[in-house]
């Protein structure tokens, strides 16, 4: 079937983010805390810490210095966030969605030639990132939350790691049976964390007001001007605080841009300020709260509670990343990067909540691998900031292509110039994190080379089937006029042949013909697209072309967070054309399933060709994938060289 997308027109933002009544805008908000701002609002946990442990290997931890560095992170945090992307990248919509694969499509549409293509690798290696950040965010950010019984008791420091493979191990398993009723209490868990933030912080600042000076951008940069080089090798640790910002763009779809915005600037924003501020004030009394300054900021009889509440923050924001890792691999598989794979709904009401079971078994063992090898989240605060900076440029190279768009003028030009300072911030950021490859930054660069290489391998495989396929074909009208001047045996019933190019005569029919020697007296030749969009309205769905006196072609659109619903799709066409007998018991469906062997002149290199063969082998069957009855199918074998 065809996997490859098709352009239908755009305009409408999603429902997301329409008009709310007030109560609707609020549970909007909340529910924006709950899964967007999971990650970003647990890095206090360990970003502070691990960029004073960094500092402190170059030079003496001063008050000045301490100062500096919180001006840096501060600002850091209004540029990037604030600005770029609760600003600037929410605008990049895809009828109301946003991520990296939604802000590649608009990237690319009507683009044509070496642009188009080196906008698609960039896009692609940007969501391959993805798979490596939802790897670690699970094990770092779980641990970074255990590491506080360390602060209760010394004792309990071996109980780390074994507690973190429990907590991950009942997270993932859990994750068959939906999210729904831990989703509901998402927000409410999420507002009491942003509160528990803001009320350590705001203590710890009303003790030491000093520290409020770093809110001017004049320590940051005296620092700087002060410690270049350090001030540039710090950067690979202040990234930490900026993780999860891409879960504000990706889940746009979900919550809308208002939500979003509203949410960070009333809550997310105030929190983390009050939080890594509180972190210092505390440093500049005692410098020796570098062991874990956020769980020391806690009285004694309130650090219990926090470690449980920190562990129930960090769970939340291992699932928002874990679910995020589903959402990317369904909108791949619709979009032509990823053979087709099972795909559970866990809701009758929400279309989002979706659950692979493939995706989270390799989920689960990556985790715990990790976990075991790297053992506490400092070791794993290197591979997490290469992860998500190169995440990060990437969207920013596709804003260039996206963002301007229909500006001209002066305004086109300031567009240009905001974004290649942001870009020029990622860059810093990215290439900060280059020099942290050796300490684990390897590990999400290698996962995202191998998962790039396994998507343009499967899309340049399709591609090439697909182009085999329309040569030397007929066309489809012309040979279905004179095969009903001069037809065969004929037989009751429609005969659904499924095809990815709906203008050639599909393999399945010539097969059909040349070993059954019967044509049904309804023949319908039905195509799947998918398009640059979420979504596809109702009227966008199906089109239909007849082609000779018994004979129809059918095409029906999907967006790329749709799943493909065969049967549902040919319900709505029968009630459009009553004259096509569609009834499901007097219907079959014709497939071809093809096996890929060597050619004389290969068309892709004989390691690719194993791979392509493999993911095509494991790719789940057509029948379950398009929800089509397995005792209505005929699939016809064929060999295709490669």
């Amino acid at each position: 079937m065809s996997q490859g997308s098709v352009s239908v027109p755009s305009s409408t933002p999603g429902a997301a983010s329409a008009g709310h009544a007030p109560s609707s805008r609020a549970a909007l908000v909340l529910g924006a805390l709950g899964v967007v701002y999971g990650d970003i609002g647990t890095s206090p946990l360990y970003t502070l810490r691990a960029c004073l442990t960094g500092l402190s290997v170059h030079t003496d931890l001063e008050p000045a210095h301490l100062l500096g560095v919180l001006s840096i992170l501060f600002w850091m945090l209004m540029v990037v966030v604030s600005l770029k992307y609760v600003t600037l990248i929410l605008r990049a919509d895809n009828r109301g969605e946003g991520g990296t694969l939604a802000l590649l499509e608009l990237a690319v549409r009507n683009r044509d030639g070496k642009l188009r293509w080196i906008l698609i690798v960039l896009g692609i290696f940007g969501a391959a990132l993805f798979y490596g950040d939802s790897m670690i965010t699970p094990a770092i950010s779980v641990l970074s939350a255990l590491e506080g019984i360390g602060i209760v008791s010394h004792t309990l420091d071996a109980w780390v790691v074994p507690l973190a493979l429990v907590v991950l191990v009942a997270l993932f398993a859990i994750q068959s049976h939906g999210t729904g009723a831990m989703g509901k209490l998402f927000g409410p868990v999420m507002l009491l964390w942003f509160g528990t933030l803001a009320a350590l912080g705001g203590w710890q600042i009303w003790q030491t007001p000093e520290v409020l000076a770093a809110l001017n951008p004049m320590w940051g940069l005296r620092f700087i001007i002060e410690f270049p080089w350090i001030s540039f090798v710090l950067l690979g640790a202040v990234v930490l605080a900026l993780t999860g910002a891409e879960a504000l763009y990706a889940d746009m779809g979900h919550f809308g841009r208002p939500a979003i915005r509203s949410a960070w600037f009333s809550m997310v924003l105030p929190a983390l300020t009050l939080c890594y501020f509180g972190q210092g004030a505390l440093l500049l009394r005692d410098p020796g709260a570098i062991r874990n300054p956020f769980f020391m900021m806690a009285p004694e009889w309130g650090l219990a509670p926090l470690v449980a509440l920190a562990t129930v923050a960090t769970i939340v924001a291992s699932q928002a990343v874990i679910s995020g890792a589903y959402s990317v691999t369904r909108q791949a598989v619709q979009l032509g990067f990823w053979p087709r794979m099972q795909i559970l709904h866990t809701s009758a009401v929400e279309k989002g909540q979706i659950y692979l079971p493939q995706v989270n078994a390799l989920l689960l063992c990556a985790v715990l691998v990790l976990v075991l090898v790297f053992r506490n989240s400092d070791n794993l605060a290197a591979a997490y900031g290469f992860a998500v900076t190169g995440t990060m440029l990437t969207t920013s190279v596709l804003a260039f292509a996206v963002l301007p768009r229909g500006s001209t003028g002066a305004k086109r030009m300031l567009w240009f110039v905001v974004l290649g300072l942001l870009l020029l911030f990622d860059v810093l950021l990215f290439s900060a994190n280059v020099f942290k490859i050796h300490e684990g930054g390897w590990l999400p660069l290698l996962v995202a080379i191998v998962v790039f290489t396994l998507m343009m391998t499967w899309r340049r495989g399709r591609r090439l089937l697909s182009d085999m396929q329309q040569r030397d074909r007929q066309p489809l009208k012309e040979f279905m006029e004179q095969l009903e001047a001069y037809p065969p045996s004929r037989v009751p019933g429609t005969a659904i042949f499924m095809t990815m190019n709906s203008g050639n005569v599909p393999p399945a029919l010539l097969h059909n013909l040349k070993h059954n020697k019967v044509l049904h007296d309804h023949v319908l030749f039905l195509t799947i697209r998918v398009a640059d969009v979420p979504y596809v309205s109702a009227e966008e769905r199906f089109s239909v072309t007849k082609m000779s006196a018994s004979s129809w072609a059918a095409t029906i659109n999907y967006g790329f967070k749709e799943d493909p619903d065969v049967p549902e799709a040919l319900r709505l066409v029968a009630e459009a054309y009553p004259e096509l007998d569609l009834e499901p018991m007097r219907t079959s469906y014709f497939l071809s399933r093809q096996t890929v062997v060597a050619a004389r002149k290969p068309a892709l290199w004989r390691w690719r060709r194993a791979v392509f063969s493999f993911m095509a082998r494991n790719s789940t069957r057509s029948t379950k994938f398009f929800k089509i009855p397995a005792n209505r199918v005929v699939e016809m074998g064929m060999q295709v060289e490669l």
